[in-house]
């Protein structure tokens, strides 16, 4: 008896070394994506292996139908079905983050990490909707015309409302405005359901090569340099995992540096093409990757305006912009009065940890000094001051705050 518990107590032993000298396994993480040019940053730090080179094997990359799908994901998060973090709608972060449009209007804490990507959406319209241009839209006035974004509340909701009110009109009166999800928006513009719609490339490109639409606006003639898609992941996840963390922002930012060079554009548009990601032409993703802005309907377009990914401090994730978003999203009445954006955007905007990451890879002096871009001006002259979010509401003509 004595050998035998003295041969279990040496096996024990053993096994409890040999289980401290292996490493532990990475863990596995989710993260979604929309059909959409921006997410090229997860494409390619899967594609280019970018994830596995800061030691995070166990990476997901999962094509989401809709926004809406998206969020249901977040809600549920990686461990129950759904996935852990996304290349995502930046205001969909704060939504969540508040618990608007969850259900239940159940909160699900979030972190926003990096910016993926500025500029590179477009305002289009239908060939029978002719005439419109950034400073005008008349042709939608006065018959209630179908006018599509991709999620309420998202950026493209709010651009096409800010270029609808510049415009003079009133986008919860003035036209029908409804979702369709990115994927399917050439296709309803085709059998004839819309009459304008605001969404991410390549499908706005699309609908020229298809001559089916023109670009009235690219997003940058809106807002020139504006944030567009983030990596959001939820805040449970960041938390359990602060070492892989930082490794998943360092695999992001090499793939954003490496889309970012023109050398690399065909390359880029020829791995989104693949079905497992768009899934279009690579003739429709490459002209506005590079830059290259042809309206489709004769007007003078012009080159040298790219999706940037790094360039133009394109991936730090500036505090003032996200305090623009809550702004917005305020005036259409998604967010309530007396949010707190200071308060808000702190819990949420994780800029310490992208000049963390950024010093690790060996661009820490990429970072921008502050965490505020200053005072931004839209097409329209209008500015907006982000220390005083509540001024800039207070300036516009056509809005519907929550009272």
């Amino acid at each position: 008896m004595h050998s035998s518990l003295v041969r279990f107590c040496c096996v024990a032993a053993f096994t409890f070394l040999s289980s401290c000298d292996k490493p532990a396994e990475a863990p596995k993480i989710k993260l979604g994506f929309i059909a959409l040019t921006d997410c090229a940053p997860l494409v390619i730090a899967q594609e280019k292996g970018y994830f596995v080179k800061h030691g995070l094997p166990n990476v997901e990359v999962v094509k989401q139908a809709s926004w809406a799908s998206t969020r249901d994901n977040l809600e549920l998060g990686g461990e129950r079905g759904g996935i852990d973090g996304a290349d995502i709608l930046t205001p969909m972060i704060y939504q969540l983050n508040e618990g608007i449009g969850t259900k239940d209007g159940k909160a699900v804490p979030m972190q926003l990490l990096a910016r993926l990507d500025l500029d590179a959406q477009s305002i289009s319209a239908s060939d029978k909707v002719p005439g419109m241009t950034p400073t005008n839209a008349a042709p939608l006035r006065g018959k209630m015309a179908k006018v599509a974004m991709t999620y309420p509340g998202g950026t493209h909701d709010l651009w096409i409302r800010y270029w609808l009110a510049s415009n003079g009109l009133d986008p919860d009166k003035d036209v029908s405005l409804m979702v369709v999800p990115p994927p399917q928006m050439v296709a309803n513009m085709k059998v004839g359901n819309l009459d304008a719609l605001c969404v991410g490339e390549p499908w706005g490109q699309q609908l020229i090569d298809q001559h089916l639409g023109y670009t009235v606006a690219t997003s940058q003639d809106i807002w020139k340099d504006h944030p567009e898609k983030s990596l959001g992941l939820r805040k449970d996840w960041v938390d359990a995992h602060p070492v892989e963390i930082l490794e998943l922002l360092e695999a992001v930012m090499e793939a954003q540096i490496w889309a970012d060079k023109p050398e690399n554009k065909v390359e880029l548009a020829q791995i989104l093409s693949n079905r497992n990601w768009i899934g279009t032409p690579a003739a429709d993703l490459l002209p506005r990757l590079k830059g290259d802005v042809d309206y489709g309907d004769g007007r003078p377009g012009h080159s040298n305006d790219p999706m940037k990914f790094w360039q133009d401090h394109a991936s730090f994730p500036y505090k003032s912009h996200d305090t623009w978003f809550l702004a917005e999203m305020r005036r259409w009445g998604y967010f309530p009065k007396g949010v707190d954006y200071d308060k808000v955007v702190a819990s949420v905007n994780r800029s310490d940890l992208w000049r963390k990451a950024a010093a690790e890879i060996g661009h820490g002096s990429d970072a921008p000094a502050t965490d505020s871009r200053g005072v931004e001006t839209f097409f329209d002259g209008v500015k907006f001051d982000p220390t005083n979010p509540e001024a800039y509401l207070a300036s516009l003509k056509i809005k519907h705050l929550v009272k």
